[in-house]
Formats: structure tokens, sequence, C-alpha cells
């Protein structure tokens, strides 16, 4: 509680959240585009991938990111498991070719397409 009101009240914590749920959202529809380009072996299936790879991590981290820093300085304690999911999702953005690859490999067929 803040002011008198619980911190799902305040307008400004509302917005937010509905950031990071389009953002996530987003994210996943993304991730499904480039699945099914795989599975249906198109000629962009790996750049899509790649783009999936570099959005999908990013904005998960962002939207944990944000996620613990609405907690405070609880989001910090092994307790609240926010920083374990962190952490996790942060090693993710360097795991099966950093998103830095996941770029060049995005504009390599984006130029390879002119």
């Amino acid at each position: 509680k803040a002011f008198g009101k619980t911190l799902d009240q305040f307008q400004a914590l509302q917005f937010k959240l509905a950031e990071l749920e389009v953002k996530l959202q987003s994210a996943r529809i993304f991730l499904r585009q480039a699945a099914w380009k795989l599975d249906t072996k198109a000629k962009d299936a790996s750049k899509f991938c790649a783009m999936a790879k570099l959005y999908v991590t990013d904005a998960s981290f962002d939207v944990a990111n944000a996620c613990l820093q609405l907690h405070g300085g609880y989001g910090y304690l092994a307790d609240y498991g926010i920083e374990k999911i962190v952490r996790d999702l942060r090693v993710h953005q360097i795991l099966e070719g950093t998103n830095e690859i996941m770029r060049m490999i995005i504009s390599r067929h984006m130029l390879s397409e002119r």
C-alpha cells in the first residue's frame, strides 16, 4: 500500500502492466510465426528464427526486468523468484548464438535480398 491505496490501483502501474503484456504477447506471436516458417520450410525461415530469437529474448528480459523493478528492493530477494527469472532470461540472450550474432544473420539476409 501507498498513500492509502494498493499499488494496483495506481494508473501509472496499470499502464506499465498493459505495456508489458503487449510486449509479451507480441513476442509470443512472433515466435509462433517463426516456428511456422521453420515447420513449412519457408525460404526466409532462418531470418525469421534469428529475428524471433533476438526479439523474444530481448522482450522477455525487458518484461522480467521491469517486473523486478516493480518489486523494488524485494525483487532481488530469492524469496520472490523474480530475480531468478531475470537471471535465467539474461542467459538466453547469449545461448544458441548471441543477440549480436542474430543481428548479423538478419542483416546479411536483408542485404542478400536486394
